[in-house]
């Protein structure tokens, strides 16, 4: 019986990743990202996510020129734009989302970086680039790509530290 230590290993292994290699990301593998954050949970299965996978190195570049902190989407070859509709919970439906294409993205063997867009002053901006209707929110934009880079120690705070049973 598979327990699904493949994904809590996927979930150990992931970082961020700001350099990639300029290797295409095959079709196939986009479609298996979107999938995976499709699957995320939404409060009353609302649903209300859009993906949009940017592959234009121009488009990448002018998204990389307006954030602030994003600069490395130029150099990735796979930019996801993760936009929600304006609902009540769009926000934890969206990072829900984000965080299992960040998964799905480690489990391909590809590394990733999530570049924040919500409460961002260049959000409206990102979504007048990329075409959204009105009603929609940018959740974040997801650098997607093959690491260009060492793997990096990642010190993480001790369970006991953080874990608390029936009170603080």
């Amino acid at each position: 019986m598979n327990l699904g230590l493949d994904a809590l290993e996927a979930i150990r292994k992931r970082r961020s990743v700001r350099r990639y290699k300029p290797d295409p990301i095959p079709a196939e593998m986009i479609e298996k990202l979107a999938d995976a954050g499709r699957w995320a949970p939404s409060a009353m299965n609302v649903q209300p996510w859009e993906f949009i996978a940017i592959t234009d190195p121009n488009t990448r570049r002018r998204i990389a020129e307006i954030t602030d902190y994003g600069k490395f989407i130029a150099e990735a070859p796979l930019c996801m734009a993760v936009l929600c509709k304006d609902t009540k919970y769009y926000l934890e439906d969206g990072c829900a989302a984000v965080e299992n294409i960040l998964i799905a993205a480690t489990a391909l063997g590809l590394g990733s970086c999530w570049v924040a867009g919500d409460k961002k002053g260049y959000a409206d901006e990102i979504l007048r680039l990329l075409g959204a209707p009105s009603g929609y929110k940018l959740v974040a934009l997801i650098a997607i790509g093959y690491p260009n880079e060492g793997e990096r120690r990642r010190e993480r705070r001790d369970l006991k530290e953080i874990l608390h049973y029936e009170r603080f």
